[in-house]
């Protein structure tokens, strides 16, 4: 079963990159964020088309989020981070699929900081660990996948101090991102590859990305039980140098299968 995660910077106009690349790389879940479109402008019918179903939370500004799954259905389970009932930000949506419960998050970026941005990042952030938490407690594996705009570590950043300021790196938002896993997950990509950079985002401006100055910020965090099932990880860098492409590439995970799981969710609202 591969998973996969993609801030595709704009669903619509990345949308024939998208397809390339679904039909490329065969994930059977994919998680999106930045849609960057209103509800009724998703372009499910494409995607429908490439065999992909999804569930989807746009809006019309920097934010929405998806889940695609190929030859299936996306059980949505929870359209919104809980902890804010005043939060109408698109950042989080999450479904079961083939028996496991997946979530696409997109973090709030949190520049400039210090600041109100700022300090919505941490308390999104916040809200996010707990959540992890009480999906632990229900004992249902879970994959959370999406962008952080967390660079965990100063291996996760190419060598600069140009981003010393950014809220990305900031000792507060390594912190709460450490909150999601001492909740018991782990992260996928640097299980698999310890030592490697393995950036996901190269900005667009000061040639970042022929200079390899990239940042991972996408992650896939999964619980115990699917951490066990993990086989193999990766980005698949190659999409961010095509023409008309997002500043970031896909992250994905392979997991061995789960014969004849089911995964007991609850709807919510």
């Amino acid at each position: 079963m591969k998973i996969a995660t993609f801030n595709v910077n704009n669903v619509v106009k990345r949308l024939p990159n998208l397809l390339a690349w679904l039909a490329e790389a065969e994930p059977d879940v994919v998680c999106l964020q930045e849609l960057k479109t209103a509800q009724p402008a998703f372009p499910a019918a494409a995607l429908a088309a490439a065999g992909y179903r999804a569930a989807w939370r746009g809006q019309k500004t920097w934010n929405g989020v998806a889940i695609l799954a190929r030859g299936a259905e996306p059980v949505v389970t929870r359209a919104a981070l809980p902890g804010d009932p005043d939060d109408d930000q698109s950042r989080y949506l999450e479904a079961a699929v083939d028996g496991v419960l997946v979530a696409s998050l997109y973090a709030p970026n949190g520049n400039p900081q210090p600041g109100p941005k700022f300090a919505y990042k941490l308390a999104w952030l916040a809200r996010l660990a707990r959540h992890a938490g009480t999906l632990r407690r229900e004992g249902v594996p879970v994959v959370l996948a999406g962008d952080y705009n967390v660079a965990p570590t100063d291996r996760d950043i190419y060598s600069t101090r140009s981003w010393a300021k950014d809220a990305l790196v900031q000792p507060e938002s390594r912190a709460a991102f450490r909150r999601v896993l001492a909740q018991g997950y782990g992260d996928a990509i640097r299980a698999v590859h310890p030592q490697a950079p393995c950036y996901t985002f190269w900005h667009y401006m000061r040639n970042r990305w022929e200079r390899d100055a990239g940042l991972r910020l996408d992650h896939l965090l999964l619980s115990p039980d699917v951490a066990a099932r993990l086989r193999d990880a990766g980005v698949d860098r190659e999409i961010r140098g095509r023409p008309g492409a997002s500043d970031h590439a896909p992250a994905w995970i392979l997991l061995d299968r789960a014969p004849g799981a089911r995964t007991r969710v609850k709807r919510r609202r």
